[in-house]
């Protein structure tokens, strides 16, 4: 079985952290997102995975080995596609054509997931879905009454379904799923104005293909600040009881209230951490309270109360707001800004 990932969107409701980090790369509770996402997918896989496709936007020699260190990791061959403009889903995939062969599973890099389930690999096709509020901003499908998807519908402005796809899909034939998507660009078939993998989704329907839903447990979006806040806390709380707190990280009278991730060489100084916090190596935090809050690597955090944030790498912080977003090698102090 093979993965495709693909990872090349700008992620600009995530900048400022985005401006130096791509998106999927971002951590959650130690681990980057495409990294969580391709663990919890190979895990529900119900066989090996041989190969993991990322396709990307150029993003320089040492952040590209970062990724494919991600398959090596997990015993997969690690394969690199392009895709130099951003022309929408269906064209995205196909930028990996060359791994679009045999079971093939897609999963854009902006979205988590937690199931207990196998993956039921003799079905044609599957389509994770979830229930949401408000399905305007998503496509989604409708189902007849054998469970059979009847519908694909991209951003519906009008009510059809409230199952929405949450960017995760199995194909048993790669290579059927590879020429429709051709169909697609070379007949220059767009979909609010993008190629879209719904309308090719649509055709492999009328053509015979059936599609089955499939339900996750939970839906866990990484799409701006406070979603992704959100999603490093409910990581946390599934992997509660996991040793989380790195053995080197040093804590003076302080108070770590769990669950926490606590990277290496971490430093916590007359300070409360926790619940949900995320603090990644070599950061020191001192005299400060934080909850429910993500810091990267080499940050440091003074004289603050912290709750709902963010903070990028290599930040100095030393202030009294309550909530934020804060992007690399940023400092602060005392309400003044600078680089």
């Amino acid at each position: 079985m093979k993965i495709i990932v693909p990872m090349a969107g700008m992620g600009k409701r995530m900048r400022p952290h985005t401006l130096t980090t791509p998106k999927p790369l971002l951590p959650i509770a130690g681990k980057s997102i495409v990294q969580r996402l391709v663990e919890d997918i190979i895990s529900v896989s119900g066989e090996k995975v041989d190969e993991i496709a990322f396709v990307i936007n150029h993003l320089g020699k040492e952040t590209e080995e970062k990724i494919k260190k991600i398959a090596i990791d997990l015993k997969a061959k690690a394969s690199i596609f392009y895709q130099e403009e951003a022309l929408g889903t269906a064209h995205a995939i196909l930028c990996a054509k060359e791994a679009l062969k045999g079971k093939v599973i897609v999963a854009f890099a902006d979205t988590l997931f937690k199931a207990d389930f196998k993956l039921d690999d003799s079905r044609e096709g599957i389509i994770w879905v979830q229930k949401v509020e408000d399905p305007k901003p998503f496509g989604v499908v409708k189902l007849n009454e054998k469970n059979i998807i009847t519908d694909f519908v991209e951003k519906p402005e009008h009510f059809v379904s409230d199952l929405a796809i949450i960017g995760i899909y199995y194909f048993k034939d790669g290579v059927n799923l590879r020429k429709e998507l051709e169909y697609l660009i070379e007949n220059n078939i767009k979909d609010k104005g993008e190629f879209q993998l719904t309308s090719a989704l649509e055709n492999m329907k009328s053509k015979g293909v059936k599609f089955t839903p499939g339900q996750v447990t939970e839906w866990l979006d990484c799409g701006n600040k406070d979603s992704t806040v959100h999603t490093n806390q409910r990581i946390l709380e599934f992997n509660r009881g996991e040793d989380l707190v790195s053995k080197t990280h040093v804590s003076q009278n302080s108070v770590i209230i769990e669950p926490c991730y606590i990277g290496e060489n971490v430093k916590i100084i007359n300070s409360v951490v926790g619940p949900y916090v995320s603090i990644g190596r070599d950061s020191v935090i001192e005299d400060s309270i934080i909850k429910n809050t993500i810091v990267q690597n080499n940050a440091k955090i003074t004289a603050a109360n912290i709750r709902n944030s963010m903070f990028g790498n290599s930040i100095d912080y030393k202030d009294h707001y309550s909530e934020l977003s804060m992007g690399d090698f940023s400092i602060q102090h005392n309400g003044r800004s600078g680089d």
